[in-house]
């Protein structure tokens, strides 16, 4: 009998875990958040990720569960864990990716380098750090923030009292140096669970909005020093977290060369889209492998350059489905994957990637056929 997967949530990384999956000859089965989400083509149950009977009923029926996101409780994660289910990545790993205040503590105690920060639970705490940190910081809630939600720059602290005002007794908000960055990057790991792992090439993301809009592969200008770097961090983080499934590790480049760890991702990411048609093993199918505890695939450039660009939003009129035609026949060589959601503005509703040996062709192209959805 094929292993059973079970995805929990219903998203576009569980929808793109589907091909890799019949390919691999594992059977993907996936619990649905509502009816008609992206994944609904492997969608075998429908139920809320925080309902713990729910969630016992899903995994009864598969041999390892895995996630689409980093939102189901701790408290259901250790009762799947107390049953006998297996969970990659497990909940003593995902912590660190469900909230931040505990993954800064950590990353602190494994060396890695980051952004200084602080936990503050009043306006004198936080005005402290920022009279500290030339008058500005990030301010971040610790959970459940993403795609810039739950992220403010403040220059005064009463720029986030209502955040500090709606905190629980025990709660507190996490304050960073407004760091002097360069660029973004990203660097993927995958880890299996008895230790194999492989690194993908450090990436340059583009942001805009809070949203990443590109992902150039492998980062341009990127030194010998930084590729070392960057691997190790994503190495050590993987190792040190006991991470199983991809993990991805979003970076900053400061101004003085410094490359500083600003988010973690266990599950497949936005940042590593490019893979599906650029690398020897996409991040698809490599978190399939590492969950099941296959072999790892090469992480290995088919080509000199990879470039990603995500289609947001859509189109104003008309749907997605309508824009195709024009888009391949001009584009031929442009990979196009869409996510099976309605146009909305800032939505992330599908991504296109092109693989060249020059880089301005693979932008150019990649650009070109996301405007035809736009």
């Amino acid at each position: 009998m094929a292993l059973r997967v079970g995805v929990i949530g219903g998203g576009q990384l569980a929808r793109m875990m589907i091909a890799p999956a019949v390919e691999l000859g594992l059977e993907l089965r996936v619990l649905a958040e509502d009816e008609g989400m992206s994944a609904g083509l492997a969608a075998t149950a429908v139920g809320d990720y925080r309902d713990l009977e729910a969630v016992r009923a899903f995994a009864a029926d598969v041999d390892v569960v895995t996630f689409d996101h980093e939102h189901v409780p701790q408290s259901v994660l250790r009762a799947l864990v107390a049953d006998g289910v297996v969970v990659h990545p497990g909940p003593d790993a995902l912590q660190f990716a469900q909230d931040k205040l505990v993954m800064r503590a950590r990353l602190a105690e494994l060396g890695v380098p980051q952004p200084e920060w602080a936990a503050v639970r009043s306006v004198a705490e936080l005005q402290e750090f920022l009279d500290a940190h030339a008058g500005a910081g990030v301010v971040k809630t610790p959970r459940g923030g993403y795609d810039g939600k739950g992220v403010r720059v403040v220059r005064a602290a009463e720029e986030a009292q209502d955040w500090l005002d709606a905190l629980a007794d025990d709660d507190a908000l996490l304050v960073e140096e407004l760091v002097p960055f360069v660029r973004e990057l990203a660097q993927q790991v995958a880890r299996r669970p008895h230790g194999e792992m492989v690194a993908y090439p450090v990436v340059e993301t583009v942001q805009r909005d809070g949203v990443c809009a590109e992902v150039i592969a492998p980062a341009p200008a990127a030194g010998e020093r930084l590729v070392q770097v960057a691997d190790e961090i994503g190495r050590t983080i993987a190792e040190g977290l006991g991470v199983t499934g991809m993990l991805a590790v979003e970076l900053f480049e400061t101004v003085d060369e410094r490359i500083l760890v600003n988010e973690l991702a266990m599950r497949p990411h936005n940042s590593g889209h490019w893979s599906q048609d650029g690398a020897v093993t996409g991040q698809f199918e490599q978190h399939l492998r590492a969950v099941a505890d296959l072999p790892l695939g090469s992480p290995e450039p088919r080509a000199a350059w990879s470039v990603m660009v995500n289609i947001l939003g859509g189109p104003a009129e008309g749907t997605l489905e309508e824009r195709f035609s024009a888009a391949m026949a001009e584009h031929p060589q442009a990979k196009i994957h869409t996510y099976g959601k309605a146009p909305r503005p800032g939505r992330k509703v599908g991504h296109v990637n092109v693989a060249e040996d020059d880089l301005d062709d693979a932008v150019y192209v990649a650009r070109a056929a996301a405007a035809h959805f736009a």
